[in-house]
């Protein structure tokens, strides 16, 4: 009798043990489960994070991009703008120099003129050498005489016209009758407006 009850004592053992080892099993499952989606919501969370920063850093990158290629353009603009400004500065220098110079070569060209009228070749050789020299430095330097004569059609644009008298032949009329002054171009710029007289 007393066996019988210690068999089935140790039933009841057992029986509660195979219990107790069904419900760990159980909740091992059920932790499992639990550690399994808190790490996939780790591991989502990580990648959205790392998502939204590589978005972050795109859309920086994208705006030092736009602050690049502006600035770029503006020093583009800037440099032009320079170098146009310098490039007319030295024009306009050298027009200030060549004007100056301009009285010089009309007192020249007159005293050519008046030296052809004396009768000492050696002067006038040796003036006439200067002359030359001195016309074409200014050449070199972009001065240039514009070609005005007698009987051109008058053009108020690249002509000034200082008197007006009555044309000594019908050809003449509205046309250059004589040349006061020549005038001077430096380059594609007129510095100085050849002066005339015209008919009427």
């Amino acid at each position: 009798m007393s066996n019988n009850k210690e068999n089935q004592h140790q039933e009841d053992i057992q029986q509660e043990n195979k219990e107790n080892g069904h419900e760990q099993e159980s909740l091992k499952d059920q932790l499992e489960e639990v550690l399994d989606e808190a790490i996939e919501e780790v591991e989502s969370g990580k990648e959205g994070e790392h998502a939204s920063e590589t978005d972050a850093l795109k859309a920086n990158l994208e705006q030092e991009k736009d602050k690049f290629l502006r600035l770029f353009a503006e020093f583009e603009n800037y440099k032009r703008r320079t170098s146009k400004e310098r490039i007319e500065l030295f024009k306009t220098a050298n027009q200030e120099v060549m004007t100056a110079m301009l009285p010089v070569l009309d007192d020249f060209d007159r005293a050519m003129n008046e030296i052809k009228k004396a009768k000492d070749k050696n002067l006038l050789k040796g003036v006439e050498l200067i002359h030359n020299k001195f016309k074409e430095t200014l050449k070199n330097k972009g001065l240039e005489a514009m070609k005005v004569e007698k009987g051109d059609v008058f053009d108020a644009d690249v002509h000034e016209a200082i008197t007006q008298i009555d044309a000594p032949s019908d050809k003449l009329k509205g046309k250059i009758v004589d040349v006061v002054e020549s005038g001077y171009k430096l380059g594609d710029r007129i510095i100085r407006y050849p002066k005339v007289v015209t008919g009427k």
